[in-house]
């Protein structure tokens, strides 16, 4: 608990030493919010004197030349977290006393004329107090390079730009549930290749052709991972402005040298095709997603496929103007563990947080539907509450976390239902550099999780402050 003190003075001592960019946010509503990926971030509106208004202007805009298109950006975050599990993964772990996780970025953005820019950015990710250790891949990472690449544009014209992007850097496409930064988890993902970006009124085209970043413990040493490989094409398309919706079209290739399932290991090639349809509007939101996925495990062909919803209604007449929501999702899973074919849904590379920031359980065959409700307080709070309910689509397939790994093996059970977890959140945005954020969830184990091993029930609790600039 005493980390979980410190992180309440650090988000006390932050939001009493920076009161001026309060007043400035209150007084500038035009400032940027800050981006998932900081290299989505654009200060050229801070070559106005005028606009300079907030207590980091001065290093976010450092004219190199007398007119102002060669600049230098700097910035950085910090976040301190605190993680405690109560029979963490249903009992199958020693039990511990909670656990803090520290994560610092800093990063310098090169601007040299209207088309070209290099961009670098330093990721520190650190834990302390597991049971156990980190875990691979996501906890810790002492210092490495998390970005480091080149733009290029080879078209820029007012109807329309083409970037060329050359390097390591941060993907993310639609909600995340394919290709994210993975931003839950304490490390980060990046990926290592080119990526080529098309942008002309209400069309975006990307297309890319990466290697994910191997993220490992120490010092500058995390290398591109050469046995995988994740390539496509996604694009945007804004449809008619009356009807405040856009639609995404992409394709997506996946190769592992080794991928793990319920069925065995073997090499993986696979091809994703999906389309999302969504509304951000009030009253009534939406984000409808369908994903077919072909391809080849070992000797055997893959059919998968899944199909994701998230509808959302604002009562804007109500006080804290609440949000009723339901999502409805499923996944395929495995038919027979005994054939060769596989159709067990690949998320690929989704968002770290999917289901929730415990990570208990991943996108792949499962049935899910999760009721909320968000209401929106003064201050800037924002508290939501929603219970999510999970099935195996096919009880001859076992469960799988965030990352494709197999959990708990289907092969000791028959039952369908996994169990439903109730979520609590509170999110306070103090100002615009600082937030601060609680979370408790209790998964209530169900049939295939008491049958198949371990099956406690699960209490967790999170909550971290944020400090960007």
């Amino acid at each position: 608990m005493s980390r979980l003190l410190l992180t309440g003075v650090v988000a006390l001592f932050l939001a009493s030493w920076t009161p001026t960019v309060v007043a400035a946010q209150e007084t500038e509503p035009q400032v940027p919010h800050y981006q998932l990926n900081r290299a989505d971030e654009d200060y050229r509106y801070l070559k106005d004197p005028a606009r300079r208004t907030d207590f980091w202007d001065p290093v976010k805009y450092l004219p190199l030349n007398r007119e102002g298109d060669w600049y230098l950006s700097l910035g950085g975050e910090l976040r301190e977290r605190y993680e405690f599990f109560e029979n963490y993964n249903w009992r199958e772990q020693p039990q511990d006393s909670g656990y803090s996780l520290q994560r610092y970025f800093l990063h310098a953005d090169l601007h040299l004329g209207e088309r070209v820019r290099l961009f670098g950015q330093l990721q520190s990710s650190l834990e302390y107090g597991r049971s156990g250790g980190p875990r691979p891949g996501v906890d810790r990472n002492q210092l490495d390079l998390h970005q480091g690449f080149l733009d290029l544009d080879l078209v820029r014209d007012p109807q329309r730009t083409v970037t060329l992007r050359t390097g390591r850097q941060e993907l993310s496409f639609g909600s995340q549930r394919l290709v994210s930064v993975r931003e839950g988890p304490n490390v980060r993902q990046s990926f290592d290749g080119f990526r080529i970006m098309y942008r002309a009124g209400g069309l975006a085209l990307d297309g890319l052709a990466t290697r994910p970043v191997q993220s490992n413990r120490y010092t500058f040493d995390d290398p591109t991972n050469h046995n995988q490989a994740l390539w496509g094409a996604y694009s945007v398309v804004a449809l008619p402005e009356r009807t405040r919706t856009s639609l995404d079209l992409y394709y997506l290739g996946l190769y592992k040298k080794q991928a793990v399932f319920d069925q065995g290991s073997a090499r993986e090639t696979r091809h994703s095709i999906g389309t999302r349809i969504w509304r951000s509007a009030k009253p009534l939101d939406y984000n409808f997603e369908f994903l077919y996925q072909w391809g080849s495990f070992g000797d055997g062909s893959i059919r998968a496929w899944t199909a994701a919803s998230d509808t959302g209604y604002w009562l804007e007449g109500l006080p804290t103007t609440p949000r009723l929501a339901l999502k409805a999702d499923v996944a395929s899973g495995d038919r027979d563990p005994n054939n060769r074919n596989l159709e067990t849904f690949n998320p690929l590379f989704p968002k770290g947080a999917y289901f929730s920031e415990n990570g208990l359980i991943g996108p792949s065959n499962f049935i899910n539907l999760n009721p909320s409700a968000e209401f929106h307080l003064p201050q800037r709070v924002i508290l939501s509450i929603n219970w999510d309910f999970f099935w195996r689509e096919s009880i001859q397939d076992g469960i799988y976390n965030n990352s494709v790994v197999l959990v708990r093996s289907g092969r000791t059970s028959s039952a369908r239902y996994i169990g439903s977890q109730p979520q609590l959140q509170c999110e306070w945005n103090v100002q615009r550099h600082l937030s601060l954020v609680g979370i408790y969830a209790h998964f209530l184990a169900g049939p295939f999780l008491r049958e198949s091993g371990p099956g406690r029930d699960v209490d967790y609790l999170t909550t971290w402050v944020t400090y960007k600039f």
